[in-house]
């Protein structure tokens, strides 16, 4: 299935980009920067380069480029001598020699690879047969959101149907893989389902009464410019449930394997006494993992936080704005999910494992 979803295309692809442009890596040897302005704290001009092509039919050839700065820190970047560079060189559409060429980005593939590399190697080291099962199930959620959950989202499909369709069919594949087919895998699958299908109810909910904008989300803007008629607003709810759904897999598959564990070494035990023995081992875990959350959306917004900060903005001020309601609205209904998820699966892995025991 993996093999297959890597092969079927998106539906968007636009050979035009590609065509007569080649995107090459690209090492900077000469930097000019004396058309280069600083302002303020900005800077603006045209920085003149020379590079040295590492990759594809022009390796080694050496062109002139620009680049070019509007004084957008966000996007901006300035280039030394040594750095690498995402380099774009536009054909001529007949003799298809270089008309232009030009410094897009740093070229980061290269370090992406080797921490990819990194990842899977510890993983494997660690895990072992069971690691391998892990890789591939990262690969296909990965997968499964660039094939089938974005195009669906672009081509106009309900976002909120489509989410669930998407927490489910992965969550599905993820845990029944790493857990396998049995009451293990199964204790966790229905507490997972639960725990999104009670997420996505609480993410509509409170979607509405918050009131917040879709175009908060970075380049839904773009999105609209694009010419694109889409439903905002329930994309942006349903990644709310999206971005937790990872966190109810992670609990549901530690507590089923806790029981899973517990009815091992001690088969005799009543359904009562495994939901109970659930419940205890849910109680540490949810403490944890709802703290985990506040970090892992507390630092997509640290730079808000101290910008509202350093204006001495009060706090009722601060937690009314659109961009700290979305995520508050994204870690206090991922930590609700969690809360019910925990309790919930204890209870199915108690009546799974324990109900030929019941007297």
């Amino acid at each position: 299935m993996t093999v297959i979803l890597a092969l079927i295309p998106t539906g968007f692809e636009n050979p035009a980009l590609t065509e007569n442009t080649l995107y090459e890596k690209g090492e900077i040897i000469e930097v000019d920067d004396s058309g280069l302005q600083t302002i303020s704290v900005v800077t603006i001009g045209i920085q003149k380069l020379k590079i040295k092509i590492l990759s594809g039919e022009f390796q080694d050839n050496v062109f002139e480029a620009e680049n070019v700065l509007n004084g957008q820190k966000n996007i901006d970047k300035i280039f030394s001598v040594g750095d690498k560079a995402l380099t774009v060189i536009s054909l001529d559409k007949t003799t298809k020699k270089p008309l232009s060429v030009k410094a897009q980005d740093y070229y980061r593939s290269g370090i992406e690879f080797v921490l990819v590399g990194i990842f899977v190697a510890a993983l494997l080291a660690f895990a072992g047969f069971t690691g391998v099962k892990a890789v591939l199930s990262f690969i296909f959620t990965a997968l499964c959101f660039w094939k089938i959950l974005l195009p669906m989202y672009l081509q106009g499909y309900n976002p909120l149907l489509t989410g669930i369709f998407m927490t489910f069919l992965t969550a599905s594949v993820v845990i029944l893989l790493v857990s396998g087919v049995n009451k293990k895998g199964l204790t966790a699958l229905c507490g997972c389902f639960c725990g999104i299908f009670f997420t996505a109810t609480v993410s509509l909910i409170a979607g509405s009464l918050f009131k917040i904008p879709a175009t908060v989300q970075d380049y839904s803007e773009a999105l609209i410019y694009g010419g694109f008629r889409l439903d905002f607003s329930g994309i942006f709810i349903s990644t709310v449930f999206i971005s937790a759904s990872g966190a109810l897999m992670d609990i549901s598959t530690d507590i089923a394997a806790a029981i899973d564990e517990i009815h091992e070494r001690l088969p005799e035990l009543s359904s009562k006494e495994l939901i109970k023995s659930g419940f205890n081992i849910a109680k540490p875990v949810i403490g944890s993992m709802t703290t985990t959350l506040l970090f892992a959306y507390s630092g997509g917004f640290m730079f808000a936080f101290m910008a509202f900060m350093a204006k001495g903005m009060p706090f009722v001020c601060i937690f009314n704005s659109n961009y700290i309601s979305a995520e508050f609205l994204h870690t206090m209904v991922g930590s609700l999910g969690l809360v019910l998820t925990a309790p919930l699966t204890a209870v199915v892995g108690g009546f799974i494992y324990g109900k030929k025991n019941v007297k």
